[in-house]
């Protein structure tokens, strides 16, 4: 057993209230050989995973790619000029390819969909990644069904009651302020989904990021919709609190997501489709760079969005285009 009480990254442990033996209790019969680690300061729990794993067959030029995508992020330039691939960064876990839950209580370099920035503050925000090999049919909708999970983790849906927790497509959770708002709502988190080849298995790291309190607002600057936080819904929600009340749902998520795909998800992610019946506009590097906009008539059977300009439908791919919404 690994609890991260012994990690050799030179970084100071952070106390003891992640509880992370009880974690690592609950979680390693879903994922055998499973590591729950702590750390107080890391520069981005999807990069140290991620990067471990590429040492696992000594191929530190492996790419990384969002799931479904060829294109490496590692030629967006967001990293530090100073990280390396060298193994003594990693200690005994370099080259670790088995499950890992990795917290961080404040990521210095953490990133967000399509290269942003997301920071994390101590004590105001949970950031976490969860890396284990996993082998889907089909990889779409993957960002929808962990989205969704974590809805329903943080916010049990209530029969007839509609939910304040809502989800962005493709990768954002919301928090409506309800009927009447000016706005549809503000961002309380997100998620990042990367992958890379390991010898003949596909690794895949989940990242997480919520903000908890409200000193959290200055963690995501790149959000012009404004921020939301937990502790509007749950008054005393710690990121301990949050952490153990979606790591068993996300886990058993990830792994009905590999034996059934997007379909299993679909009709929780419709109840909370922030974007349904909406006019937006998307970028579309695919299309030059020409945006497009029309009326968004939820996602597809693979977790596209459905978007209908003019009389035609088209379907837009994770991965392929930021959404805002239209004016």
């Amino acid at each position: 057993m690994n609890t991260g009480d012994e990690a050799d990254t030179g970084l100071p442990q952070a106390p003891g209230q992640w509880r992370a033996e009880a974690l690592w209790q609950q979680l390693e019969p879903y994922l055998p050989g499973l590591s729950v680690e702590v750390l107080a300061s890391t520069e981005s729990t999807n990069t140290l995973l991620l990067d471990r794993a590429r040492l696992g067959r000594a191929r530190h030029e492996a790419p990384i790619t969002t799931p479904g995508e060829l294109a490496t992020l590692r030629s967006r330039g967001q990293e530090p000029a100073d990280r390396g691939a060298d193994p003594a960064r990693f200690g005994r876990r370099a080259g670790d390819t088995h499950p890992t839950l990795l917290v961080a209580e404040q990521q210095t370099f953490g990133r967000g969909r399509q290269g942003r920035a997301w920071m994390a503050s101590p004590g105001a925000s949970l950031t976490f990644s969860l890396g284990l090999p996993l082998a889907p049919r089909d990889w779409s909708g993957l960002s929808l069904a962990v989205g969704v999970t974590l809805a329903d983790a943080l916010e049990p849906p209530v029969p007839g009651r509609s939910p304040r927790l809502q989800l962005k497509w493709p990768n954002d959770l919301w928090l409506s302020d309800g009927p009447g708002a000016a706005g549809l709502g503000r961002k309380l988190g997100g998620v990042l989904i990367e992958t890379v080849a390991v010898g003949k298995q596909r690794m895949v790291v989940v990242g997480i990021g919520l903000n908890i309190a409200a000193t959290a607002l200055d963690a995501s600057r790149d959000v012009s919709s404004g921020f939301g936080w937990l502790q509007e819904m749950t008054p005393n929600a710690t990121p301990a609190d949050a952490l153990h009340g979606v790591a068993l749902p996300l886990v058993k998520a990830l792994l009905q997501f590999e034996r059934e795909g997007f379909a299993g998800f679909a009709p929780a992610y419709a109840r909370r489709d922030l974007l349904r019946g909406q006019r937006v506009v998307t970028h579309d590097a695919g299309n030059e760079g020409a945006p497009l906009e029309g009326l968004v008539e939820g996602v597809s059977a693979s977790g596209a969005l459905l978007l209908r300009v003019g009389t035609a439908l088209h379907l837009v791919t994770s991965g392929e285009v930021s959404v805002r919404l239209a004016a």
